[in-house]
């Protein structure tokens, strides 16, 4: 027996039974979807303050969330998203919310459709479609009679048609992982969508399909990124500092026009307020020095006694309170100029540099470092691989992900064997993995380096942690309490402080997580770095500022464009390929 089965819903109608989704609003309620945090405040269990007092309103369109790693970005998302609760305030969203995390393991057991949150009602689906016309069947499938074509479509946006929606998830690259999460949001389609860090571990063809999503996107989208070409494609620019959220109107390089107007302009309040200090302490010293002349003059007219005593007494006390008078008014003009020129450097923004001019780890020019010869890694599509490293290179290794990029460096890093042939590093080699996962969260920063440097002695090893910015108590700071660009800086200082000193350094997606402004403090530290480099990267505008020497591209496909399931056979077969400039 066939059970009659409804029509497929009209374009615009209720498509609310998708699990863990609300019922759509009503034609037109988008346009009023809003985000309004007030007076929000956080810290964590140990006390760490986070947010204190914070006001923020989004309206329609979409919002880059920006700001310096640890002034509470994700922390803010995971608060509006309503997985934290913050210690006091206020957060109102209209309409429903979807958020995809920075971090996020996906159980490999689960099957695709179980992660979109369709299984449900596929499993009803194909029993009406069998046969089965129980009741709770045509519950579970309410309106979305259609999902598994939106599915199809909302996969193929994505790129990620070749994924079967009853394929293990443990089959997927880090990059594909977080593309199906994304698309799991689309399906649900809320009003209200907030990405944290959502082109982390993307290739370039995946980024390219996730900034096409983000300009389509109809409703209110808030994303926190560091990623230049996505926060292009903005409406607005929030930016977090120093406790307080200031909103600018248009794209990342709209901003960067403002600020840099801004910081000009409080420069030159920071050199007027300092001139004007500067002429009231000389104008007080000349002050003092009148009113020392005239002390000197009433002393005298009384030693002569010209007048009579008392007149010469009430004189005396006169010029006293006279000269008092004068002296307090130059000591407040010098104090209210001193408080000015400190509310005028308080606007002015100051970006520390890391220094990292280790000698040791310096190469010769023509040293062998890496030999690899006819290497088959055990995961990725990368093929035979061949690469020979001299003297101190700046190589970068691009390509589509699964690839195998990151395979590549833990086997040259020694962390896993190649399948068959010939891997020898030739000099003391050090991986950065994107997982950040080097250092031991219950240790302190000094502590971790003195564990890869037992031979250094505290003194030294705080003077090398000040060229990191851990300088007096941030050097004792728990792993576990430091933000996502702390960590990393702290991370960067252990391998390079570790004996022996690399002079190969591995770095694995190096950008991911890290502010603009540790981004930079990343491009100058490489700069002064002397050793060999072989650096995994997509962030293009990251891979332009380090002098590269070389660009490798494992497989056949750099990831510069996009790819079906068949590109992988000519993957295969690719190893590495010299490729042209950025």
């Amino acid at each position: 027996m066939a059970c009659t089965t409804p029509p497929s819903p009209s374009p615009g109608s209720s498509r609310g039974s998708v699990p863990g989704s609300a019922a759509r609003s009503a034609p037109g309620a988008r346009d009023r979807t809003s985000v309004a945090c007030h007076g929000l405040s956080f810290a964590w269990p140990d006390g760490t303050p986070v947010l204190d007092g914070l006001d923020l309103a989004v309206g329609p369109g979409r919002t880059g969330l920006i700001g310096a790693n640890g002034t509470g970005k994700s922390t803010l998302l995971r608060i509006i998203a309503g997985e934290l609760t913050p210690a006091a305030g206020t957060v109102r969203v209209a309409g429903e919310t979807g958020y995809l995390p920075q971090n996020h393991t996906l159980d490999t057991a689960l099957r695709t459709d179980q992660v979109l949150g369709i299984d449900r009602i596929r499993t009803a689906l194909h029993a009406i479609e069998a046969g089965d016309c129980r009741e709770e069947h045509f519950t579970a499938v309410g309106d979305d009679w259609d999902i598994e074509e939106r599915t199809r479509a909302a996969l193929a946006q994505l790129g990620l048609e070749h994924i079967g929606l009853d394929r293990p998830v443990g089959r997927l690259s880090g990059g594909e992982s977080v593309l199906l999460r994304l698309a799991a949001l689309l399906i649900r389609r809320p009003e209200v969508l907030l990405l944290d860090e959502p082109t982390n571990n993307l290739d370039r063809a995946a980024r390219e399909r996730l900034y096409a999503a983000v300009a389509a996107w109809p409703g209110v989208l808030v994303v926190v990124s560091h990623d230049r070409e996505l926060l292009e494609l903005v409406d607005r620019i929030a930016d977090l500092h120093d406790g307080g959220v200031t909103v600018y109107g248009g794209t990342f390089s709209a901003y960067q026009e403002a600020l840099a107007a801004e910081q000009e302009a409080a420069e030159r309040m920071v050199r007027s307020a300092e001139a004007d200090v500067r002429r009231q302490r000389r104008e007080l010293s000349e002050a003092h020095t009148k009113l020392a002349r005239r002390a000197r003059y009433a002393d005298k007219m009384y030693a002569s006694k010209r007048e009579p005593r008392a007149v010469m007494k009430m004189k005396k006390r006169s010029a006293q309170v006279s000269a008092g008078k004068h002296r307090i008014l130059h000591e407040e003009r010098l104090a209210d100029a001193r408080r000015r020129l400190e509310e005028a450097e308080e606007q002015v923004r100051e970006e520390a540099e890391i220094r990292v001019d280790l000698p040791a780890t310096r190469v010769p020019a023509r040293r062998r470092v890496l030999t690899v010869r006819g290497a088959v890694l055990p995961y990725g599509r990368a093929g035979a691989v061949d690469l020979t490293v001299a003297g101190p290179e700046r190589i970068a290794l691009t390509g589509r992900n699964g690839t195998g990029k990151s395979t590549l460096l833990r086997a040259i890093a020694g962390e896993l064997a190649p399948l068959s042939g010939q891997i020898e590093a030739h000099v003391p080699v050090r991986h950065l993995p994107q997982r950040l996962d080097v250092l031991d969260d219950g240790l302190s920063v000094a502590d971790n380096v003195r564990r890869l440097a037992p031979a250094a002695g505290q003194q030294r090893v705080r003077a090398q942690l000040a060229r990191f910015l851990f300088r007096g108590p941030r050097a004792d700071q728990p792993v576990s309490t430091l933000s996502g660009g702390e960590r990393f800086r702290a991370t960067l200082a252990a391998l390079l402080l570790a004996e022996p000193a690399p002079q190969l350094l591995l770095l694995d997606e190096p950008t991911n997580n890290l502010d603009l402004t540790s981004v930079r403090q990343l491009v100058t530290a490489l700069e002064s770095y002397a050793g060999a480099l072989l650096v995994v990267s997509h962030d293009l505008a990251f891979l332009r500022e380090l002098s590269l020497t070389r660009r490798l591209a494992i497989g056949s496909g750099d990831g510069a464009s996009g790819g079906g399931p068949d590109q992988g056979a000519g993957e295969r077969a690719g190893g590495l390929r010299e490729t042209g400039p950025l």
